[in-house]
């Protein structure tokens, strides 16, 4: 039976994280370790300057988890030096509320966790969803999580690599409406980040990264375009960054000395 250990980056208390927990063990053996608080955008952190603390929790169906004060790549770095007993065969990170698309991976705690899988030769898959930023009604991820158990029900029929990294976004609609899956690459995301500028109290300025939502380019073939038209986009990715083509036009336009 597969062990699975599942992970996301807000926090261990998040109502995504229990979803997928719920779907997830219908497949095998679960652990789970996550942040003790929300760690949204954060990036591919590694925590060495501290130690870190692990304390037993229980999520909201009273499954046992571990909550810990680090990062989520630092979730799935201590689940493989030892604080987890059994080996684990695929780490899940997610769901995520909000999409991970395009340039997002780059800020992703979601992503960075199924990253940090990979880099210890574990299959990692991140999960999100895309519900939308101007409705304020309650997240339902059922769909997603659903998803989230297909695709990693799949990944182990079919195999398991270790370099295998998947970046799973689905439409937040009812699973009924989903057209179907796609196999996506990486689209372009358009940021309208502005800067917000106070003063504390002792008129020392301060500054606020704020701005509008990011959209995107619908380019056909992208994981933009597939959520946006009521598909699951599942785009599979590489820790390897070289851009090949600018090292050939380096090499071939005299760089080396």
């Amino acid at each position: 039976m597969p062990h699975f250990l599942i992970t996301n980056d807000d926090g261990v208390h998040a109502p995504g994280l229990l979803a997928l927990v719920q779907e997830v063990r219908k497949l095998g053996d679960v652990t789970v370790i996550a942040p003790d608080r929300n760690w949204s955008a954060s990036g591919h952190v590694k925590t060495l300057h501290r130690p870190i603390r692990v304390k037993k929790v229980k999520l909201g169906d009273g499954f046992p988890a571990l909550a810990i004060d680090g990062a989520p790549s630092d979730c799935v770095a201590l689940a493989v030096l030892g604080v987890v007993d059994q080996p684990v065969d695929l780490v899940v990170s997610g769901i995520n509320p909000w999409p991970n698309l395009s340039y997002d991976m780059i800020y992703s705690g979601t992503v960075s966790a199924a990253a940090e899988a990979v880099i210890n030769g574990i299959p990692g898959i991140a999960v999100s969803t895309d519900h939308p930023v101007q409705i304020d009604a309650e997240r339902d991820y059922r769909a997603a999580a659903s998803t989230a158990r297909r695709v990693a029900e799949k990944a182990i029929a079919n195999g398991l690599s270790k370099d295998l990294l998947l970046n799973v976004n689905v439409p937040h609609i009812p699973e009924e409406q989903l057209k179907g899956w796609r196999i996506t690459r990486q689209g372009t995301r358009i940021y309208e980040d502005e800067l917000v500028t106070n003063f504390d109290p002792q008129g020392n300025p301060y500054y606020w990264i704020g701005g509008k939502f990011p959209g995107g380019v619908e380019e056909e073939g992208t994981d933009i375009a597939a959520i946006k038209s009521g598909y699951v986009s599942i785009m599979p990715l590489q820790l390897d960054l070289t851009n090949y083509k600018n090292r050939k036009s380096l090499l071939d336009t005299g760089w080396e000395t």
